[in-house]
């Protein structure tokens, strides 16, 4: 990303400032989280694109050397094993440039992250 460029306001500001084939990439990215949680809104957040449901949902952020994937800790632990060849952390998880994206276990672990943030709101509108 340029970084003498004003910090995005869009999604697609965010992912226009990068070459066209991180572009491609990030283009199918989002479209495999929209696919996955079509009511999530779109937005940018800690200046990466993120989506929201309920709250945070996910978020991602292109590097030199990889995509970064942000579904919180919960996302991370859920899918721990089919993260395993991946460098993650915490709530991250790095999906290096020069490997294929796998995109199915992005889908997935969205709709979990739909599914957690759908029952917070439903167990907050009891409580009230």
């Amino acid at each position: 990303m340029n970084t003498e460029q004003p910090a995005p306001k869009t999604i697609d500001e965010y992912i226009a400032g990068f070459p066209s084939e991180v572009q491609a990439i990030l283009q199918t990215l989002r479209a495999t989280i929209r696919a996955a949680a079509p009511d999530a809104t779109e937005t940018i957040n800690y200046q990466m694109p993120t989506f929201t449901l309920h709250g945070n949902l996910v978020h991602f952020a292109a590097f030199k050397q990889h995509i970064g994937f942000y579904p919180t800790p919960n996302g991370i632990e859920k899918f721990q094993q089919a993260l395993s060849p991946y460098k993650s952390a915490k709530g991250s998880v790095q999906f290096p440039l020069d490997q294929p994206i796998p995109y199915d276990l992005v889908s997935e672990i969205v709709k979990f992250r739909v599914a957690e943030n759908l029952a917070k709101a439903a167990a907050k509108r009891k409580r009230k």
